[in-house]
């Protein structure tokens, strides 16, 4: 195991000396050994450092490079693959101080911000001015920076396509404590390797961002959403491909299981889904955004989409054409973690992607592999796009025989996902949880490449050690 060095009193009152927001000792926060998903280990940081410029940064990591400190880069620890987890000690770099929205640019559509900025803010900031940022995850209260960090993509990438495709330039602090800005605020290039690709999706493994230009769009004038339940999953899942073939082109397509929506209604206290049909019970439901420039536009996707689901099995097509119906109808679907975890005593999770049309057929394996596996299994995820959320669940079991089961549970079905030409990760990134399912999919030769490149931009190792591709 690699040594590394200790935050040294001399290193501390260096540090102490260029950022003036330091946590040390009993002022670390317990969060910050952690990240949403704690199956993945906690840590303790020797010290925190919270800069709150890019220059506060990169005066900081100079100093770690000197004394071999590990550094963990931290965003709003919203990650559930164990990536902020400093499993090293040395010291967790806190972004969230560089939060602010710096300017736009309305001729060029790109804005400009610090890397802490949450997402929430610069959504509602963009709306505000009648521009959308179209990257969608469903935590809404990450950090942009941690989304880049993961190139997170969310419910309306089917339409619009996931971070990575709206990140135009950024800042970089690299491990050796230089600053260096990667892109340009144009909308295309040529010009050489794309090292702004290569930090997209990094997971702080490479350098830390801490400036970012994104790119923004005009935002559509009206959106509606539809609720449409089925007796079953298959059916569901069957009609997904029909509303890209008639050139719907939705914004998004969730699909969902009809327990995972009963816990997020007893979450949030209130139904919004229906239940039955009928006199006959709904299995699941797809969810479904519409946008356009205009009222009448949306008004013919909406019976469109309505006759294709009706055709293709659905029940019903329920509207939510007004603001309030469809904040209640997505306020239900962003609750699927917040209310699997509010009942769920140990909890792990993956966020596989297969071909869309592989979905249905996938489902079944994992739902057969749970029950061999004897956990409670949870699904939901992104129809358009074959990115599933996959929850392993256990309310009586002792710790050490649910990893055990879970670890059985990911040998079944991630070698499956690969069988099918599906990925580890759609969105969450590899982390500390996955780097052994990475090196299954890839391969060893890819993942030496990976470690190749890791070596040129941290020889000696100290930015987020442990996670991706290292063990």
């Amino acid at each position: 195991m690699r040594e590394y060095g200790r935050v040294t009193e001399d290193a501390a009152e260096k540090i102490k000396g260029v950022c003036s927001y330091v946590r040390t000792g009993e002022s670390i926060s317990p969060d910050y050994a952690r990240d949403e998903m704690p199956v993945y280990g906690t840590r303790l940081p020797e010290m925190v450092v919270l800069p709150g410029s890019t220059e506060e940064a990169a005066a900081v990591m100079k100093i770690c490079h000197e004394y071999r400190i590990p550094v963990t880069p931290r965003g709003a620890g919203t990650g559930l693959v164990g990536g902020a987890v400093p499993i090293y000690g040395g010291i967790v770099m806190d972004l969230c101080r560089m939060n602010h929205i710096r300017s736009y640019d309305m001729e060029n559509l790109t804005v400009e911000i610090e890397a802490g900025v949450i997402l929430n803010d610069l959504a509602q900031d963009c709306l505000s001015r009648g521009l959308l940022y179209p990257p969608d995850p469903g935590e809404k209260y990450a950090t942009v920076g941690g989304n880049v960090a993961t190139n997170a993509g969310g419910m309306r990438a089917v339409k619009y396509g996931t971070t990575r495709d709206y990140v135009r330039a950024m800042t970089v602090v690299l491990p050796t404590g230089e600053v260096t800005r990667f892109g340009a605020s144009v909308s295309k290039t040529s010009s050489g390797y794309s090292l702004l690709n290569l930090m997209i999706g990094s997971e702080g493994t490479l350098g830390i961002i801490t400036e970012l230009v994104l790119k923004v769009i005009p935002s559509p004038r009206c959106a509606s959403s539809l609720i449409i339940p089925f007796r079953d999953l298959h059916t569901a899942l069957k009609a997904v491909p029909m509303f890209k073939m008639n050139r719907m082109d939705p914004q998004a397509i969730e699909f969902m299981e009809r327990e995972i929506v009963l816990c997020s209604e007893r979450y949030i206290g209130r139904s919004i889904f229906p239940q039955n049909w009928n006199g006959e019970e709904i299995g699941a439901y797809l969810l479904v955004t519409l946008d356009g420039n205009s009222r009448e536009e949306v008004d013919e996707l909406e019976e469109q989409a309505a006759e294709i689901a009706l055709k293709e099995g659905a029940m019903d097509v329920l509207i939510a054409d007004t603001p309030s119906r469809m904040r209640d109808a997505w306020a239900a679907r962003s609750s699927f973690l917040d209310a699997i975890m509010a009942e769920t005593e140990l909890l792990d999770e993956c966020d596989v992607v297969v071909p869309v049309n592989k979905i249905a057929e996938y489902l079944d394996f994992v739902n057969e592999a749970g029950r061999e596996c004897r956990l409670t299994i949870r699904s939901f995820g992104h129809a358009g796009d074959g990115n599933l959320h996959i929850y392993q669940c256990s309310n009586d079991l002792d710790e050490k025989t649910f990893n055990e089961r879970v670890e059985k549970f990911f040998a079944l079905i991630y070698p499956k996902a690969f069988e099918m030409g599906g990925q580890v990760s759609g969105e969450h990134g590899i982390g500390l949880g996955k780097k052994s399912y990475l090196k299954q999919s890839a391969g060893e030769r890819n993942v030496a490449l990976m470690q190749g490149i890791k070596q040129v931009f941290d020889p000696e190792m100290i930015l987020n050690p442990g996670k991706i591709c290292f063990p």
